[in-house]
């Protein structure tokens, strides 16, 4: 049933009050991690920007979001952005059941292709919790980078 609370319109699903986020621009995902290459390919140079490295970490998070919906697996890349993604059961309540979660760097490597999630949970630099958290690989690269210029 359709109606109205404080002028909103209410659609079944939806919740009330929180707008649809727009779809992330690849472009603009594209943009951001390119910006960022330089030191995903030589961890001696100079870090990127916080406000940069920002951009990259949170359009690709919400990029993978976008292509992968659901809410089965949250995808969390302190300090910047977490996201749930992944068809399945939906979680509501207190840690959900499949997290994964990395530092930025080790998370835009692994979405340009640059390094192997499995790799990246072996070393410890990647957390993989539950069973349905390796998931988020087959999703990867999300935005290809080749070798170094």
């Amino acid at each position: 049933m359709h109606g109205t609370r404080s002028g909103r319109h209410i659609t079944p699903g939806h919740d009330v009050g929180m707008p649809a986020r727009k779809p992330i621009d690849p472009a603009a995902a594209r943009a951001a991690v390119l910006h960022v290459l330089p030191w995903l390919h030589d961890e001696s140079a100079p870090a990127p920007a916080r406000p940069e490295l920002a951009a990259a970490v949170r359009l690709t998070a919400r990029t993978l979001e976008d292509i992968a919906p659901g809410n089965s697996v949250e995808v969390r890349v302190p300090p910047f952005v977490a996201v749930q993604c992944i068809e399945g059961p939906r979680h509501t309540r207190g840690t959900p059941p499949n997290v994964v979660e990395t530092d930025p760097r080790s998370w835009l490597l692994i979405v340009t292709g640059m390094a192997a999630f499995a790799d990246l949970v072996e070393s410890g630099a990647v957390e993989a919790s539950g069973r349905r958290a390796p998931e988020v690989a087959a999703w990867m690269p999300l935005v290809p980078a080749g070798p170094p210029a």
